[in-house]
């Protein structure tokens, strides 16, 4: 089932001897519940894909459809409604609130709509990312991998459409970046979403379902994972 659907899209920063060409005519399509890794050198494009796909970076041109829907032929209002609803985005750095706790930190896109918690899958997300025993604690009072397990509970909160995650391991060491994608690919399995991991690690890339390399902002290769 065709889920998400990117059509030419370009992005160019600048003009004239300023122009930067960020994506060039870049097509994919993406199945429902499909796991895949975005590669490629610094400075590729990657990171501009994933932020177009996520609704905070308006392409220059071409069109992104989530469940058929149009993302960029909304108003800025319900732009901002679906970034938070059906996207959860995650950083290389968490962007965590300073002065709201873990659980204030994870449930403000809800509170932000003015809508209520959900008490069960609040209790399930702390429970699926071990931080039961840190609900009250403020950032900095978390280790970096605590505060990036944080983030990830923020944008699973809403129960998203998709799960984007960017370079998400690239601040933490060897051990709690391992943690991060294996609660990444948990979090994927047991709520069934599709997820799609910019990352510069070939052993996270190789964990997915599909790999592909965005080299001067194109798609120079689009593989899928052979099961063994």
């Amino acid at each position: 089932m065709e889920f998400l659907k990117i059509e030419n899209l370009c992005k160019i920063y600048g003009s004239d001897e300023n122009q930067v060409i960020a994506l060039d005519h870049v097509s994919l399509n993406v199945d429902k519940g499909e796991f895949m890794a975005v590669i490629g050198s610094s400075g590729s494009g990657k990171s501009t894909l994933l932020h177009v796909v996520a609704g905070v970076d308006t392409p220059t041109s071409g069109k992104v459809f989530l469940e058929g829907q149009d993302v960029y032929a909304q108003n800025n209002k319900k732009l901002a409604i679906f970034r938070r609803r059906q996207v959860g985005l995650i950083y290389q750095f968490h962007n965590l609130i300073p002065t709201l706790n873990v659980v204030e930190n994870m449930t403000l896109p809800i509170l932000m709509d003015r809508r209520k918690v959900n008490r069960a899958r609040l209790d399930d997300l702390l429970e699926l990312l071990g931080l039961e025993d840190r609900r009250y604690h403020l950032p900095n009072q978390l280790s970096g991998g605590q505060q990036q397990r944080v983030a990830i509970g923020r944008a699973l909160i809403n129960a998203p459409a998709v799960m984007l995650a960017d370079e998400p391991t690239g601040a933490l060491d060897s051990r709690n970046g391992q943690e991060i994608i294996r609660l990444l690919k948990e979090s994927h399995r047991i709520y069934r979403q599709t997820l799609i991991i910019v990352t510069h690690d070939e052993n996270i890339a190789l964990q997915a379902d599909r790999i592909v390399t965005i080299s001067d902002g194109k798609v120079a290769r689009d593989e899928r994972q052979v099961e063994l």
